[in-house]
């Protein structure tokens, strides 16, 4: 199993009605409660004053009216919703709310039709040539076209409606229908009927924040529909066997969590949810970041989510990537909590986009590299996300932390006690997750520079091993000149010197020869002793 872990090895419609009292006076004088409208008597009103009301109503007396929903104000004013059909065709546009008051006077509608519907209905287009319009590669027709009005855009018109079915780019399932003109075969509207449920967490280290979820009996799950339905899953303390490992069965299967409202999380690691919420927000998070940053579609860039799992073994205090899943643990609570944090989500999936890139063998200086590439991506995650509770720094593992301040400094290394600041001979014999080091400081230096800064509230101080002096280009341009040298210069054996070489190729590609960013690339190298 290829692992590479953060730590060296250790419907139907509802009616709606709301309560209130009127004031009303009897024979006497004194006040009494008027009952107001029940929905069916505000139905009843509605229906009768339609006819009244035609040309308020942009109809005929060929349209005909169903009700769909129905609210009672606390006033007893009404306002009931209808759609309309004509000669037995479905409008579509044509639906409206009348709004009546107390009394039942009329007080108008709400209308979007500005002309009649009541249009030829005889089409001049077959059903067969409907249905080929509307049909997008990869898709297939679902049941008989339907004739309809479609009044949403421009004049109405009559329409086929064919619905089609396949699969988004994203891997998201896809529902759409579209309407064909029945005259000429124009394209008229399409619209796509999947949509993910938005929920939200109370997440350990990033505050509230929004969650892609699944309807699902019950409830909903932390399945991502909108990036390529990657899950997060339970594993209930359990670790994998060695069957597990060497042969691929037996291995643990989590259970998916579920949420009846679908707010997730307390906040407090003794809600189960809560670490999966950060796990869950992380893997969004870091699947949103290449692809709005760099156009990744996907760790593997085939569009497909990939599984995140939380609550690994007991007192674990490590994450890792396996080449197919995130794994966290949840900590010991003395070196470290729940490994759930932006960063860490960030670090464990670019394990993922480097397999399926440059794929850097995981020992000697190709090792260091592929570490350095995850704690930078992982920073780079960090800042996209931008949360107030979590904002970007250098840090690696800040939050997680408990006995020290962080895992790793990328403004110097050598901090954590065994990292590499500047390259030596002697550097790809050290642990790839201190060998990094080399990378990490290069990093650090190329977006930011040298000297005091604060950065998300914390202190950072790069020195170069030279003992010059450098003006950062952002984290914005380091990213995208790491991310292209990653994709399309480096291979499995890249070393440092071939790292240089590959990010001045992707400065150049970027920016231009004589550009500022690979000049300082350039020096950026030579100031961590890469020459």
């Amino acid at each position: 199993m290829n692992r590479s872990a953060l730590f060296a090895a250790a419907t139907a419609v509802a009616t709606t009605t709301a309560l209130g009292l009127t004031s009303a006076t009897t024979a006497t004088g004194a006040p009494t409660a008027a009952p107001l409208p029940t929905p069916a008597a505000a139905v009843a009103r509605a229906k009768a004053a339609v006819g009244d009301n035609l040309a308020g109503l942009k109809a005929t007396a060929a349209d005909a009216f169903a009700v769909r929903d129905v609210i009672v104000d606390k006033s007893g004013a009404t306002h009931v919703r209808m759609d309309r059909t004509i000669g037995g065709l479905k409008v579509l546009g044509g639906d409206v709310v009348v709004h009546q008051a107390a009394d039942g006077a009329w007080k108008g509608a709400s209308v979007t039709l500005t002309k009649s519907a009541n249009v030829d209905r005889t089409p001049k287009v077959s059903i067969a040539t409907a249905t080929g319009k509307a049909l997008a590669k990869g898709q297939k027709a679902e049941g008989k076209p339907a004739l309809v009005i479609e009044a949403r855009k421009g004049a109405p018109r009559l329409a086929y409606l064919v619905t089609t079915t396949g699969t988004q780019a994203d891997g998201t399932p896809s529902h759409i229908t579209t309407t064909i003109d029945a005259l000429t075969g124009a394209k008229l509207v399409s619209e796509q009927h999947i949509e993910t449920a938005t929920g939200d967490g109370q997440s350990l280290y990033s505050g509230t924040v929004p969650l892609d979820t699944t309807a699902a009996t019950g409830g909903f799950t932390l399945t991502d529909p909108a990036r390529g339905n990657g899950f997060t899953g339970d594993a209930n303390n359990k670790t994998e066997s060695i069957l597990c490992q060497l042969f691929g069965f037996g291995c643990i299967v989590p259970t998916k969590f579920t949420d009846a409202d679908n707010h997730w999380g307390t906040g407090a690691n003794a809600d189960r949810a809560t670490a999966a919420v950060d796990a869950h927000y992380g893997a969004a998070t870091t699947f949103d970041y290449y692809k709005n940053t760099h156009g990744r579609n996907g760790i593997f860039n085939d569009g497909k989510g990939v599984p995140s799992r939380v609550h690994y073994g007991s007192n674990y205090v490590n994450a890792f990537w396996d080449g197919k899943q995130m794994t966290y643990g949840d900590g010991d609570n003395v070196m470290a909590g729940p490994l759930v944090s932006i960063d860490v989500a960030g670090h464990e999936m670019s394990h993922g986009v480097t397999s399926a890139t440059a794929n850097l063998t995981y020992s000697g200086e190709s090792g260091g590299l592929n570490e350095a590439t995850s704690d930078i991506f992982g920073t780079l995650v960090e800042f996209y996300s931008n949360k107030a509770a979590d904002p970007g720094d250098y840090y690696i593992g800040e939050r997680i932390m408990k006995d020290r301040p962080a895992l790793r400094y990328m403004d110097k290394p050598s901090k954590d006690g065994k990292s590499a600041d500047c390259w030596s001979s002697g550097v790809g014999n050290l642990d790839v997750h201190y060998s990094s080091g080399v990378a990490n400081h290069f990093a650090y230096l190329l977006a930011e520079g040298t000297g005091p800064k604060t950065i998300g509230n914390l202190p950072h101080n790069g020195s170069t091993c030279n003992n010059t002096s450098l003006t950062g280009i952002g984290h914005d341009k380091l990213g995208k000149i790491w991310y292209r040298a990653l994709t399309v210069y480096m291979t499995t054996s890249t070393n440092y010197a071939q790292a240089r070489t590959a990010t001045l190729n992707a400065a150049t590609d970027l920016y231009g020869a004589s550009s500022p960013e690979r000049a300082a690339v350039a020096a950026t190298w030579t100031a961590v002793s890469v020459n």
